[in-house]
């Protein structure tokens, strides 16, 4: 029995193996996405070659370490549907090519999501419910268990032991620097899975919805994408085009979160918003002190 089942063990193996470096998929067909749900025209576009004739539109002017380098990215244009890249762009590898850290996305997500939470589930202890001032029954001969109260939490209609109490507070507050670090490893997932692009503007020829609905999928944007943009207000045509589109969000820079990131598929910045990004989260690298300094008698902050 032992040698049987060492030979089908053997022969699973070695049928995994042969598939492998014949170029077939290594994972069983559960595990495999559907044909339906595979985008054939969804291939990671290569990055720019060292020799690209293209103009680079922007140089990071962040002083980059010497064991590092810039990295270089498309700029793409929403003029055209089918545009080609205008040219090039430089990114700051501190922001755009971190280590992936899926713990401190994890940390990060979870306290997006529990530091506004309020839980609002209370219960009543046996002194707030209505009722059960007299003593049921006397103390003694009446062969049944003795009772003070029939609003004690052992009978049927009493008080909650040991209940919620609320409204409850889940806020806590994770280290800035955690935060940021955050954001760096989610940007930097985007762009190693070419789910990050950069455009020159935000400028729509048409406020019609079905225009950008056609430019997200000519261009094999995903089902989710979100506009980043520094600037203050967003053209008109922009906001007009995904005030009806539930899968295409804005946001503005000063509002980017691990949460909206993770959230949508794609993620599109302009050319303006990463000197911006670059110099907000490299800040924190270098600071040695508290953001808010801690003094006695301590005041809430305005």
């Amino acid at each position: 029995m032992l040698r049987v089942s060492l030979a089908v063990f053997s022969g699973r193996v070695a049928c995994r193996f042969s598939s492998s470096f014949a170029g077939e998929h290594g994972l069983p067909a559960n595990l495999l996405l559907p044909t339906n749900l595979v985008d054939p025209g969804r291939a990671k576009r290569a990055p720019p070659p060292a020799g690209c004739p293209l103009p680079l539109l922007r140089k990071c002017d962040v002083p980059v370490a010497t064991h590092l380098s810039p990295v270089q990215t498309w700029v793409d244009s929403l003029h055209l549907q089918n545009s080609e890249p205008l040219g090039l762009t430089e990114l700051h590898p501190d922001v755009f090519a971190v280590r992936p850290r899926l713990d401190i996305l994890h940390s990060v997500e979870t306290w997006q999501r529990n530091y506004k939470r309020i839980s609002y589930a209370h219960t009543k202890v046996r002194s707030e419910v209505r009722g059960g001032g007299k003593k049921p029954w006397r103390q003694k001969g009446s062969g049944r268990a003795r009772h003070g109260s029939i609003r004690s939490p052992l009978w049927r209609g009493g008080g909650v032991a040991k209940g919620p109490r609320g409204p409850t507070s889940y806020y806590y507050m994770l280290p800035m620097k955690v935060r940021v670090q955050g954001l760096k490893v989610a940007l930097s997932s985007k762009l190693a899975q070419d789910l990050l692009h950069v455009v020159d503007s935000l400028d729509l020829p048409s406020p019609d919805p079905q225009y950008l609905l056609d430019v997200i999928r000519q261009r094999h944007w995903g089902e989710s994408v979100l506009i980043v943009d520094v600037g203050e207000e967003f053209p008109a045509n922009l906001l007009q085009a995904t005030a009806a589109l539930k899968t295409v969000n804005v946001v503005p820079a000063i509002g980017l979160n691990v949460h909206s990131l993770l959230k949508h598929q794609v993620v599109l910045l302009t050319l303006s918003t990463l000197p911006f990004l670059e110099e907000k989260l490299l800040w924190h690298d270098q600071r040695f002190t508290p953001l808010y300094p801690f003094k006695l008698p301590y005041a809430d902050l305005p």
